[in-house]
């Protein structure tokens, strides 16, 4: 049996979010794999939110927003630019691969660039297997 990986996406609702719509309305093809949580702006994702997801049962985290410089809140992007690596940092600490944490920028006539994110990270997430979790916190 093929493993099929389990992703979270917290996509942005100005940007990200409407570029997964109009992949979804262009009928796109890319991974049915991604499980999407709209946030307002990831400037307001906390980092226990991936932490959550991966308790959860995910095996991989999409943060998507708007590109450097257009966030509808002035610099929410620019603090996620500094969040993230912060996340990734602890998740070594933990022994979980930083490659199931991914941070893109898409906008909203991005459609494409959406589907292809989803897809390449499906592939990535797939070849690093299943996270287990738990068993990485008892140890």
């Amino acid at each position: 049996m093929i493993f099929e990986p389990k992703i979270i996406g917290f996509l942005c609702y100005w940007c990200a979010y409407t570029g997964a719509d109009l992949a979804g309305t262009s009928r796109l093809k890319y991974n049915p794999n991604v499980r999407i949580i709209k946030i307002m702006c990831t400037g307001r994702m906390d980092p226990s939110f991936v932490f959550k997801a991966y308790a959860e049962g995910a095996d991989g985290v999409l943060v998507c927003g708007c590109h450097p410089g257009e966030c509808h809140y002035i610099e929410g992007n620019y603090k996620t630019m500094n969040k993230v690596p912060l996340v990734k940092r602890v998740m070594g600490q933990l022994g979980i691969e930083t490659e199931r944490l991914r941070l893109e920028w898409v906008s909203a006539a991005e459609g494409e660039k959406f589907a292809r994110i989803i897809n390449e990270l499906t592939d990535e997430i797939r070849e690093l297997g299943p996270l287990d979790y738990k068993e990485i916190l008892s140890k």
